[in-house]
């Protein structure tokens, strides 16, 4: 996995609550390599204002990227609790699979559902 790939954190997402999330796919220009990212925040009304802030991120590492989907996520630190479910009206619905797969990468210590 080349160095410019490596700077995208896989999971970015708010510490609680409920919000939107959407599924990127990050590519290398011109190359094959990729990774898929889970980004998701209570700020944006609609799925795609968080590809609208993630794109250019990645696009000014030199890379591409394309959302694959999306959905919601439920987010309880406290109770150390993920839920992943629904889809995004605009880019149809995320592989909630892949998503929880990335999540309980970096959220070890918890239990990750998805609907």
């Amino acid at each position: 996995m080349t160095d410019s790939l490596n700077q995208v954190s896989d999971v970015e997402i708010d510490p609680d609550g409920k919000f939107k999330y959407i599924l990127v796919r990050v590519t290398v220009k011109g190359g094959t390599d990729h990774k898929d990212i889970v980004r998701g925040t209570k700020s944006a009304e609609y799925h795609n204002h968080i590809f609208e802030k993630v794109s250019p991120a990645v696009e000014s590492l030199g890379l591409d990227c394309v959302c694959l989907g999306g959905g919601k996520i439920e987010h309880d630190s406290k109770e150390k609790r993920l839920r992943v479910f629904g889809e995004s009206t605009g880019y149809g619905k995320a592989d909630h699979a892949v998503t929880v797969e990335k999540l309980k990468a970096v959220f070890k210590d918890y239990d990750i559902t998805m609907e």
